[in-house]
C-alpha cells in the first residue's frame, strides 16, 4: 500500500492567510521529502476557511520545490471554468511538472461557488460532463475545434493561423492526456461506476464510514466489467483522517480534544454537507437518526488515531471493512501545533506504513 496526501484545505478563518498558504506549501513539500507518492490539492473560491482559490495555480507554485511526489487536482470544479482555459492550463502544468501531475475532476460541491459562477441553478452533473467531453476533444483533435454543447460553444474558426500557431490550444506532456481522477462520495455511487466506464480512478472521500468507502469498490469493479476491463485494487485511493504520535494521550488529545484541528474540520463538513441535506454520509447506518449524527459521534469514528502501533491496527481493521487499496491518503488539517503535525506525517511515513506493509505482505504469504 502506498501513502499519499490529500488537502482541501481548511483553516480557521481568523489565521492569517499568507500563513495559511505557506504552510499548505510546507505540507506537500515535507510529503516529498517523506516519500509520499502523490498529493492531491482542492480549490474553492468562496470561502474564507478553504482557501486555496485554484488548484492549477498552487501546484504551479511547487513545481520546482519538490522533487518526486506526483501532484493532483483534487478537483478542478468543471463547471466553474471554461474547458478551453482548463484544457490549456492542465496542459502546461502537466509539461511544467514533466508528466508528474494527475488530473483530478468533479462537478463541484460548494453551493456558494456555484452561485458566484451563475450555474446554482443548472444540471452541474451535465456541465461535467459536457466540460471533460470538451476537454478531451481539444486535446486529442485539431484545430479549429468547433465545438457545440449545451452549456458552451467554441471555436477557433475565424481567426486560425495556422503558420504561426495562433488559434491552436497546447497539448499535455502525456499521452494522450493525464491519468484522470474523480472523488467518490455517494453510498453505492452511480457517478463510479460511469467513471470507470470511462477509464478513470477514484478517490473514496475520507469523511465517509468504512460502509460507505467499502460500497464503492464493487460499482468500480463493474464500471470496469463493462467495457471488458478488469479493475485493479492498486488504482483505488482511500483517504482517512489520520494523526499519529509518540504517545497515547498526546494523540488523543491533537485529535479529538476541544481545539482540535480535526473537530474543527468536521465541524466544517457536517454544517455544509447536512445543510446540503447529506446528514447519511456520517452515519454507520442509515436507520440512524439525524439527532444522533454530533460532532463528537463524526469525529470518533472518523478519526484514527494514537501511536505508531495503534494507528497500524486501525488501519488494517479499517481495510478489512474495505477491501484492499492501492493507496492511503492522508488528508492535511490545520498546523494547530505545527511541529505535532510535522511529527504525525513523519511517523505515518516512517513507521506506520512500512509496518502496514509488512502486516499485508504476511497476509498475503499465508494465503
Amino acid at each position: 500500500m502506498k501513502l499519499g496526501y490529500f488537502t482541501m484545505p481548511l483553516h480557521p478563518p481568523s489565521r492569517n492567510y499568507v500563513e495559511t498558504l505557506r504552510e499548505d506549501r510546507e505540507a506537500i513539500i515535507l510529503a516529498d521529502r517523506l516519500g509520499f507518492t502523490e498529493a492531491f490539492v482542492g480549490e474553492h473560491v468562496t470561502d474564507l476557511a478553504e482557501t486555496i482559490t485554484s488548484s492549477l495555480t498552487f501546484i504551479a507554485s511547487l513545481i520546482h520545490d519538490t522533487k518526486q511526489i506526483k501532484l493532483g487536482t483534487g478537483t478542478v470544479n468543471l463547471p466553474n471554468n471554461h474547458p478551453a482555459q482548463v484544457a490549456a492550463t492542465v496542459a502546461m502544468v502537466d509539461t511544467m511538472l514533466e508528466g508528474r501531475f494527475y488530473f483530478g475532476i468533479s462537478p463541484g460541491g460548494l453551493l456558494s461557488d456555484a452561485e458566484i459562477f451563475g450555474n446554482l441553478g443548472n444540471d452541474r452533473t451535465a456541465m461535467f460532463v459536457e466540460a471533460i467531453d470538451h476537454i478531451l476533444a481539444i486535446w486529442s483533435g485539431e484545430a479549429p475545434y468547433n465545438r457545440t454543447g449545451k452549456f458552451w460553444n467554441f471555436s477557433t474558426q475565424k481567426t486560425m493561423m495556422p503558420d504561426i500557431g495562433q488559434g491552436t490550444v497546447i497539448k499535455p506532456f502525456q499521452k494522450p492526456h493525464p491519468p484522470i481522477f474523480v472523488t467518490v462520495v455517494a453510498p453505492f455511487s452511480k457517478g463510479v461506476q460511469a467513471a470507470a466506464e470511462r477509464g478513470w480512478l477514484p478517490i473514496s472521500a475520507n469523511f465517509l464510514q468504512p460502509a460507505w468507502v467499502a460500497s464503492h469498490w464493487p460499482m468500480y469493479a463493474k464500471g470496469r466489467e463493462n467495457v471488458g476491463q478488469k479493475a485493479k485494487a492498486e488504482d483505488w485511493r482511500v483517504a482517512r483522517s489520520i494523526f499519529v504520535a509518540d504517545d497515547e494521550r498526546t494523540a488523543v488529545d491533537y485529535a479529538k480534544g476541544a481545539s482540535s484541528p480535526y473537530r474543527f474540520y468536521y465541524k466544517q463538513l457536517m454544517t455544509k454537507l447536512i445543510a446540503n441535506g447529506r446528514p447519511e454520509l456520517f452515519k454507520h447506518d442509515r436507520a440512524l437518526p439525524d439527532s444522533a449524527v454530533t460532532l463528537d459521534y463524526v469525529t470518533e469514528s472518523l478519526v484514527l488515531c494514537g501511536t505508531v502501533n495503534s494507528v497500524v491496527d486501525q488501519l488494517l481493521k479499517f481495510r478489512e471493512k474495505t477491501g484492499d487499496f492501492g493507496t492511503l491518503l492522508y488528508p492535511g488539517h490545520d498546523w494547530v501545533d505545527a511541529k505535532l503535525a510535522k511529527r504525525s506525517m513523519e511517523l505515518m511515513a516512517e513507521k506506520v506504513m512500512p509496518a502496514v506493509n509488512r502486516a499485508l505482505a504476511g497476509e498475503k504469504a499465508a494465503e
